[in-house]
């Protein structure tokens, strides 16, 4: 049954267009990571801007925060302990809350995004 040339001429076809669909999907699987690591260093990239942008926005509004307790509360010191008080007070929370606020965002954005087709 094997042994006209037709066939084999179309075996060989066969596996010339396997060969080909091959090296096509590997194409494709290398451009899809490809794809999912420009989009996730994108997302790290403008997380860290917006972070230092509003790290440096705090310490203006907190030196801004002090000048303006400073009058109502009579003493620099204090004025600058009760801001730091109120950054501790908001990381306490933010430790307290970090599954809700940080971890289930971050692994449903991560998930989506390798998971994706």
């Amino acid at each position: 049954m094997f042994s006209n040339d037709k066939n084999v001429e179309t075996i060989a076809q066969l596996i010339e267009v396997l060969k080909h669909y091959i090296g096509l999907q590997s194409e494709y699987v290398k451009l899809d990571v490809i794809e999912k690591v420009v989009r996730l260093l994108t997302v790290i990239t403008l997380v860290v801007v917006f972070c230092i942008i509003l790290l440096i926005s705090f310490i203006y509004l907190s030196f801004a925060a002090v000048y303006a307790l400073q009058p109502l509360v009579g003493s620099l010191a204090l004025a600058f302990l009760i801001v730091s008080g109120f950054y501790l007070l908001l990381l306490v929370i933010v430790i307290l809350l970090r599954h809700c606020l940080i971890e289930r965002p971050l692994v449903r954005f991560l998930g989506s995004l390798l998971m994706s087709k």
